[in-house]
């Protein structure tokens, strides 16, 4: 009777608790195993194809068997200790106070068990650490919520572009709203930007931030290093099979953390070339002239997709911004004042949420989505049309 209302009472706690979660929390996700990320019903880690990552498992697995083999020497004596010298048999206890042979053996095997532990570990954690020589170095910057990416050397030098979750929200729902389309195969894993290297090549990253804490990590790699604002850390890698390799941002940087994955395509050298070539053409597509005088519905039409793509996160889309963290566009004295404050705050940012967008989107984008947040809502400001020409200005 007893075990019955007990397990009556735990299986009315596990529905109290089911129910408590939102309906999106609880969905089904993918059924499938996420190509280059985690594996369904996965217990160990990911394959590794680096190096370091080979490393790890094998570390892993050593201290696993080491930790293995005290529990079942330790609670191996501790049992046959308490069963055959059990006073129901006839044993007594010692009456030794101590012994200092055992005062040894529990001093020198530890430290033995510790030594052989630790020296692969910090032969490893110094490779980690050697970021020199490197092939290529690209800059990962943290952002809530997304990722900006510029190759600084070797080739693809110059490359810059943003990379932000292409998962489509009908597929993610909201707490208490069912999603309304059928979840892909990479759910949550995938982005419209893909960081492209080539294989065989050393690739140093280095991290950053320009708002909180975010933490670049690709587990296929062994790799994790923290992007922290006003800091610069690095870390790097050398991918030694072609494929997709999957990550996310592993610390907790806001309501929207589990919607900034990684995602690194590797690919041979000649693939890379191609990738590198047509990059920089659409980045000079993009680059458009400075000085063309734009109409306001043209730049507010073009102002909406930029705001959309990079700004509707924190400002919201009805530009009330999120109360405490963002603030709203929609009545703003920055909007609907003179517009020279606001191409500063764009193109340099502002501690601690604004990031600056000098180096990510062009004159043109910048004069756009200023013109559409002056053009929108209920915002109407005297000075409602920004050209091109005049954030070209305000960079020098």
């Amino acid at each position: 009777m007893k075990h019955a209302k007990r397990l009556k009472s735990f299986m009315l706690g596990a529905s109290l608790l089911a129910a408590s979660l939102p309906t999106w929390a609880v969905v089904n996700g993918p059924a499938v195993d996420m190509k280059g990320g985690p594996a369904i019903k996965q217990l160990n880690l990911q394959p590794p194809v680096t190096q370091i990552a080979e490393q790890i498992y094998s570390i892993h697995n050593l201290m696993l068997v080491i930790c293995l083999v005290i529990f079942v020497a330790v609670f191996g004596v501790m049992f046959y200790s308490i069963l055959k010298h059990r006073k129901s048999v006839g044993h007594k206890p010692a009456t030794f106070h101590e012994s200092t042979a055992v005062e040894i053996a529990w001093t020198v095997v530890p430290f033995i068990i510790v030594i052989v532990m630790a020296l692969p570990a910090t032969k490893t954690v110094v490779a980690m650490k050697d970021t020199s020589n490197a092939d290529i170095t690209i800059k990962a910057t943290g952002m809530q919520w997304k990722w900006g990416y510029d190759y600084l050397k070797g080739e693809g030098e110059g490359i810059s572009f943003l990379s932000t979750l292409s998962t489509p929200r009908t597929q993610v729902g909201a707490p208490g709203v069912e999603p309304t389309e059928k979840r892909g195969d990479n759910y949550l894993i995938e982005v419209d930007n893909e960081v492209v290297v080539p294989v065989n090549k050393k690739i140093r990253v280095i991290t950053t931030a320009n708002d909180v804490i975010h933490g670049w990590t690709v587990p296929a790699f062994g790799v994790k290093q923290d992007a922290i604002p006003g800091f610069v850390r690095d870390t790097w890698f050398k991918a030694e099979k072609i494929g997709t390799y999957r990550g996310q941002c592993v610390e907790l940087c806001g309501k929207e953390h589990a919607f900034m994955p990684i995602v690194v395509t590797v690919v041979s050298d000649a693939d890379y070339k191609k990738w590198v070539d047509g990059k920089k053409r659409e980045m000079a597509a993009k680059a458009d002239d400075p000085s063309k005088v734009w109409t306001v519905d043209e730049l507010k039409q073009r102002g909406e997709k930029v705001y959309t793509q990079h700004c509707v996160a924190c400002h919201q889309a009805t530009g009330k911004g999120v109360p405490g963290a963002f603030p709203a566009l929609d009545a703003s004295a920055m909007v609907t004042g003179p517009k020279a404050p606001q191409i500063n705050i764009l193109l340099n940012g502002k501690a601690p949420g604004m990031p600056a967008w000098k180096g990510v989107l062009s004159d043109t984008e910048i004069a756009a989505v200023i013109t559409y947040t002056r053009n929108s809502w209920s915002n109407k400001a005297a000075e409602n049309i920004v050209q091109p020409a005049e954030v070209l200005a305000a960079r020098k």
